[in-house]
């Protein structure tokens, strides 16, 4: 059965942040059957999870769709992060664009986009405030199953 899978995380990764974790998570989710990923392309955990699919699209035949909340969201990323998200864009299957322009609401309006089209939701989730835990919140009260990435203790 194919599912979709939409993916959310903080910008700020902790320092106990584990992408071989992540990446092992993603394949878990890929052999149960999601072959759809939905990015939202922030800094952070977005591109880190996106940058993990890329590299299992070699191994198996899965889409990552890159879901754009404005066009020049990279404006504010470091040197190194806008680099990082261009060529994760050009990599990705698919891109969404929700806004020509930032507005006021549309990354949360991005998160809402993406939960809606979503299977289930995987989530780098370290505090209870802010944008990612908006959106496992969301995701919960629609009926989502979250699953969370696991961090070292």
């Amino acid at each position: 059965m194919r599912k979709t899978c939409a993916l959310t995380g903080h910008r700020d990764l902790t320092a106990d942040f584990d992408r071989n974790a992540l990446y092992d998570q993603l394949e878990e989710l890929i052999r149960g059957g999601c072959d759809r990923f939905l990015c939202g392309m922030a800094a952070g955990f977005d591109l880190a999870a996106g940058e993990c699919l890329i590299d299992l699209k070699e191994k198996y035949r899965i889409a990552v769709v890159a879901c754009v909340p404005y066009l020049g969201q990279e404006r504010g990323f470091s040197e190194g992060d806008r680099a990082r998200y261009r060529s994760l864009l050009q990599a990705c299957d698919e891109t969404v664009v929700l806004h020509e322009r930032y507005e006021n609401g549309c990354l949360l309006e991005r998160n809402r986009y993406m939960v809606d089209r979503a299977d289930l939701l995987l989530a780098y989730c370290t505090r209870d405030k802010g944008g990612t835990a908006y959106t496992v919140r969301y995701a919960q009260k629609q009926g989502i199953p979250v699953y969370l990435i696991s961090t070292p203790q």
